[in-house]
């Protein structure tokens, strides 16, 4: 086990840096598709039915696995050779970010909202494809030992940027319009490029010059020999840049394990999706303003998810991957009981809200960390990206379908249940974490 002061150097180095500064390219797109743009939309006379179908261009994120394997296996033309592999996407998706967010800085929502729909499609798209390849980077620059403190890094940027695309934008909208503001956010995707032009290509332990030579695609080439060249040479890239990560990860962990790993990361965080969706209508149905939301979340909060993402990245480096993703669930389980007492307390009190939001964003930061250092160590190198990409898709689609009876359920049983409820939410990860930490194969 590391000493303190051995887990502490890692986030000063070079990488670490580096790794803060891509997340915060990751990040800044995620409120500039969701939150900001409702804002924009709404200012613009659209009805909420529009707004709310919109918000399923962010689906991107939850399917990004569909098109990993691309990112993964296929070798750009020419910034392939002048930058490697992950270099040359991460430029390639950035500056289509940077593009998307120009395109809709000239938009206007009041008179071309499916122009606008069009380009946040785009948009989610090419968010989604960094976010591929910016994991696949971080997992392979680092060794297994330094992933937490890689995790915590890439969430600090990240949470900054998400500070950024939804404060920092509406600031700018409010002062000098909306075009100013995506204007501005463009520019800001700078920071990613200056970024992916200064760091190195990751060495690759697997080389993935070709699916070809893999021996699943060889036998399966050979028994297809009658088949024309171009759909024998479509199939066989295929299956090894679909197929065999998805075998590879089942062939080293056994079919058992697998499924049992699978349920865990897509049961990780129920409780942080189905509780946040109502947050905002909790905080405004007990009587606080805006602007004390604002300052309390906004602020103040801001500086408790960090904390947390730090606290978050040490705990993985010092106590290993079991007992840090133990320690994030027993947070939220705690954060989410805070709720249910200011709730029940029913009055809007600054210094309860003050609380709860720092306990519920230092537990998400921890419990973060945890998930995404994880997942970082399931993968292999030789679908980095693929495999991760699939990890982090699973993690969020059952929440995201869960979190949408949320409302319904606040409806039903008011906001103290609810609260109670989605901290027991996190009580089948903690089993099924059980189940993991007892199996000799995994640990």
């Amino acid at each position: 086990m590391p000493s303190t002061i051995e887990s502490l150097r890692l986030f000063f180095r070079p990488r670490m840096l580096s790794m803060l500064a891509l997340g915060f390219s990751s990040g800044l797109p995620f409120m500039l598709i969701f939150s900001t743009l409702s804002a924009w939309l709404r200012q613009s006379g659209i009805d909420r039915t529009t707004i709310g179908m919109l918000s399923w261009v962010g689906l991107a994120y939850t399917l990004k696995f569909l098109w990993a394997p691309v990112v993964d296996r296929l070798r750009l033309p020419l910034l392939g050779r002048a930058l490697g592999q992950r270099r040359s996407w991460m430029l390639l998706a950035q500056l289509s970010i940077a593009a998307a967010l120009a395109s809709l800085s000239g938009s206007d929502p009041s008179t071309h909202v499916v122009q606008v729909a069009v380009l946040a499609i785009w948009l989610a798209f090419s968010a989604a494809t960094q976010d591929i390849v910016i994991d696949a980077w971080r997992i392979e620059s680092a060794a297994v030992r330094a992933q937490g403190a890689m995790a915590a890094a890439y969430q600090l940027g990240y949470r900054l940027a998400i500070v950024v695309g939804s404060a920092g934008a509406l600031w700018i909208a409010a002062d000098a319009g909306w075009a100013r503001s995506y204007a501005t956010m463009a520019a800001l995707v700078g920071i990613g490029v200056l970024t992916t032009l200064a760091v190195r290509e990751p060495e690759r332990i697997a080389p993935q010059a070709s699916v070809l030579t893999e021996q699943r695609v060889i036998d399966w080439l050979e028994h297809r020999a009658h088949w024309p060249h171009s759909l024998r040479h479509a199939g066989a890239w295929f299956l090894g840049a679909v197929i065999c990560p998805v075998i590879d990860f089942f062939t080293r962990y056994g079919l058992q394990l697998g499924v049992l790993l699978f349920a865990f990361i897509g049961s990780y965080r129920l409780t942080d999706y189905s509780m946040g969706v109502m947050a905002n209508p909790f905080y405004l149905d007990l009587g606080f303003t805006l602007k004390q939301i604002a300052a309390v979340a906004k602020v103040f909060g801001t500086i408790w998810t960090v904390a947390g993402i730090l606290i978050g990245g040490y705990a993985v480096a010092r106590l290993g991957r079991t007992r840090s993703l133990l320690l994030g669930s027993t947070l939220v389980i705690i954060s989410n009981t805070s709720y249910a007492i200011l709730a029940a307390h029913g009055e809007a009190s600054v210094p309860g809200l003050a609380t709860v939001i720092s306990l519920d964003n230092f537990a998400q930061g921890v419990h973060g960390t945890a998930l995404i250092a994880f997942m970082s160590s399931l993968t292999s190198a030789s679908y980095t990206a693929t495999q991760y990409a699939v990890l982090s898709s699973l993690y969020a689609l059952p929440p995201k379908l869960l979190m949408g009876t949320s409302g319904l359920i606040v409806d039903a049983i008011g906001y103290p249940p609810f609260f109670l409820y989605t901290a027991s939410l996190s009580i089948p990860s903690l089993v099924l974490l059980y189940f993991l930490a007892r199996r000799r194969d995994f640990i």
